[in-house]
């Protein structure tokens, strides 16, 4: 891994070529949890939850990993804050970072989760925003690490909706680790041309193919994986019979499962929509790891809090403390970060 972190996690494309060792982090520390191991990995560290949107796996993986990993996490909805009373995205940073270690925000506009970065002196992890959601994406890669025995060369993942935040970071991810990736998505609906332009930059170091498509059956066609999200996120509520217009037919059903490979796998983010985006019999069958992806967004969390707040080299095979990128709970406020972001 590089010798320090980057400042924040605003974005998946953040971690670089980090990511496939997170992802193989994440898989040794679910087989930690499943042996009953304990561990002290963040003693002394406390991770503030920002929450502007609802949720159960983001909060609950949270408050878990840094439980079990010796930590502590504060929840603060945006009801808990000043924000709410006119005090800046950028001085609520300010204070947080005199407190915590780093801190974790669910926003509604990735814009805020900049703000937030820009003010900040700890690190700032996007927890979900309405352009990326790179902490679910880290345990989409890890879901799919286990099935095809921790390698992504030679496997092809297909998305099947709307080009959103889970969209955005999968594209970034998959080329990242190499793993080819495309998108079907009705015209109008793919990912921001800046995406798809940062996700084959990525690919051509990986080697990776990333595409998009506005036809489910040919982006289904032969592929490893598929997967699907809602076709009305939080934030778009009020195009809700557009999109549902919009999106028929770009759902995964048995007619759909047929077009990929046989062994195919099937992955949802949740909460699933049953009857629009997927049907009863795919994510309830044999090819889903919908419930082992949900898992995976806690050993996941693990990983990427361990890389960010207890950063390690590995020397000789054995990981070993790194000085650099430790924050220091005596003076958070002075860990130094680039002016300009």
């Amino acid at each position: 891994m590089r010798p320090s972190p980057p400042p924040d996690l605003l974005s998946i494309a953040d971690l670089g070529p980090d990511l496939a060792a997170i992802v193989r982090r994440a898989s040794e520390w679910k087989a930690e949890r499943r042996r009953r191991r304990t561990a002290v990995a963040l003693a002394g560290r406390t991770l503030a939850l920002v929450f502007e949107k609802s949720s159960t796996r983001t909060r609950v993986s949270f408050e878990v990993a840094m439980y079990e990993l010796g930590g502590h996490a504060i929840f603060l909805s945006s009801r808990d804050l000043q924000l709410g009373r006119g005090e800046t995205i950028a001085d609520t940073g300010r204070v947080l970072s005199r407190y915590v270690d780093a801190i974790a925000y669910r926003a509604m506009r990735h814009d805020d989760e900049r703000a937030l970065a820009a003010g900040a002196t700890v690190p700032v992890l996007n927890a979900l925003d309405d352009r990326e959601h790179p902490f679910q994406v880290v345990a989409d890669l890890l879901t799919l690490y286990e099935a095809w025995g921790g390698r992504f060369g030679g496997r092809r993942l297909a998305f099947i909706g709307d080009g959103n935040n889970v969209c955005n970071s999968l594209a970034l991810g998959a080329a990242l680790v190499g793993l080819d990736f495309v998108a079907a998505s009705p015209a109008g609906y793919a990912s921001p041309p800046e995406v798809q332009q940062e996700a084959k930059r990525l690919a051509a170091a990986s080697g990776a193919r990333i595409e998009w498509t506005t036809s489910p059956e040919a982006a289904a066609r032969g592929a490893d994986a598929l997967y699907t999200d809602v076709w009305v996120s939080m934030g778009d509520e009020a195009e809700t019979d557009a999109r549902m217009r919009a999106f028929d037919g770009y759902r995964i059903d048995a007619a759909l499962l047929a077009q990929a490979a046989p062994h195919v796998r099937v992955l949802h983010d949740l909460p699933a929509h049953r009857g629009l985006e997927i049907t009863d019999d795919v994510i309830d069958g044999p090819q889903s790891l919908v419930w082992e992806q949900a898992e995976n967004r806690l050993h996941a969390n693990k990983a990427v809090l361990e890389y960010f707040l207890a950063p390690r080299l590995a020397s000789r095979g054995r990981a070993v403390p790194r000085r650099t990128g430790i924050v220091r709970r005596s003076a958070p406020h002075r860990r130094r970060r680039p002016r300009v972001r």
